[in-house]
């Protein structure tokens, strides 16, 4: 995507399939070097804390975070392997050591399965709306991110919310395929079509407002940059700061809206683990005040640290393999178009 150039010209052009191409080695490349951190901090706190038979926790791969559920209260379940850490260094070469390197990459298969074709809808429509949005809003244009970025996370995440829950309720009660189809097909039939879509709210409260700011810093740091180092195509360094440093500011800003989001997945993981046409017990609202009577204000912003730690590399990481995916097909695109012109000019 050029700096300053909204719209390139048709030999710059990349196609919806390249775009979904990059998107998809961006979100494997991410999984792969992000997902290991996630993997100790689990095994850190099942460490201090136990997890006990049917509890959920958040496991993220760098693209989307998952419900997870203790499966029979298993002690050779990847999260409950025995040893003892002594901090996340002493993690990672225990972990290696005596389970062997792939060990760090324990749970990603099953999540990858949601989390790709999410991250390739997500930013496959981005860049669609974005370059029809700019078009459109004239000289507003500047803050086509915004609303691009808006948008394209409310429909990837709609899509694939039912999957996630389906996801929950086959790994908590390891029901049948046929289990599983009467098991919806009684929610649908109590609670209607929307209970598939039950958590979505609280993932939309966060989601939304980080994509938004998270596209509108990025593309406002990434030309900023262009113009200080004077280049009209950002380098994979220009994409790879402009990333981490738009993600960072996205994290801290939603912080409030993550811990929530966090506490009400595991009360939703928690209760598809029992019954499917249980109402949740408490809204977003009630969870908010509990954290805040509980906790006071600073309650709303616990796990700063790591959550920025997280997500900035996992942005950094994604955006510029994405760029650079995408540059590629551009400089292929251009070479095919050159061999065809030439191809004219020598036919005439």
């Amino acid at each position: 995507m050029s700096c300053k150039s909204p719209v390139p010209p048709a030999g710059d052009a990349i196609s919806p399939f390249q775009q979904m191409v990059a998107s998809c080695s961006g979100a494997f490349l991410t999984s792969l070097l992000v997902t290991p951190l996630d993997v100790v901090k689990i095994r850190l706190q099942a460490q201090k804390t136990p997890f006990p038979k049917g509890k959920c926790f958040v496991y993220c791969n760098g693209l989307m975070d998952h419900i997870c559920v203790c499966e029979n209260g298993n002690s050779k379940a990847w999260y409950k392997a025995p040893s003892h850490f002594n901090g996340t260094l002493d993690a990672f070469i225990k972990i290696i050591r005596c389970e062997g390197i792939t060990a760090l990459w324990s749970g990603l298969p099953p999540t990858l399965v949601m989390a790709v074709p999410a991250t390739v809808i997500y930013f496959t429509c981005y860049d669609q709306l974005c370059a029809a949005l700019r078009i459109r809003m004239g000289d507003s244009a500047q803050e086509a991110p915004l609303l691009a970025g808006a948008i394209a996370r409310v429909g990837s995440a709609t899509v694939i919310s039912p999957v996630e829950l389906i996801r929950t309720k086959l790994q908590s009660q390891k029901l049948s395929y046929r289990e599983l189809t009467h098991c919806i097909r009684s929610a649908v039939e109590n609670e209607g079509w929307l209970s598939l879509w039950r958590g979505l709210g609280p993932t939309l409260l966060r989601d939304v407002p980080f994509s938004a700011l998270y596209w509108y810093n990025y593309e406002k740091g990434k030309t900023w940059l262009c113009e200080w180092k004077n280049t009209t195509e950002p380098t994979l360094t220009i994409t790879f700061i402009s990333g981490a440093v738009s993600g960072s500011i996205a994290s801290v800003v939603t912080l409030p809206f993550d811990v929530v989001k966090t506490r009400r997945q595991v009360e939703l993981g928690e209760l598809q683990r029992t019954n499917l046409s249980r109402q949740m017990s408490s809204s977003t609202i009630s969870v908010m005040s509990r954290i805040v009577a509980q906790d006071g204000f600073g309650g709303l912003f616990a796990g700063f640290l790591p959550r920025l730690i997280k997500v900035a590399p996992a942005c950094a990481i994604m955006i510029s393999t994405y760029e650079f995916g995408k540059a590629f097909f551009r400089k292929h695109n251009q070479e095919r178009m050159q061999r065809y012109e030439f191809s004219v000019e020598v036919h005439s």
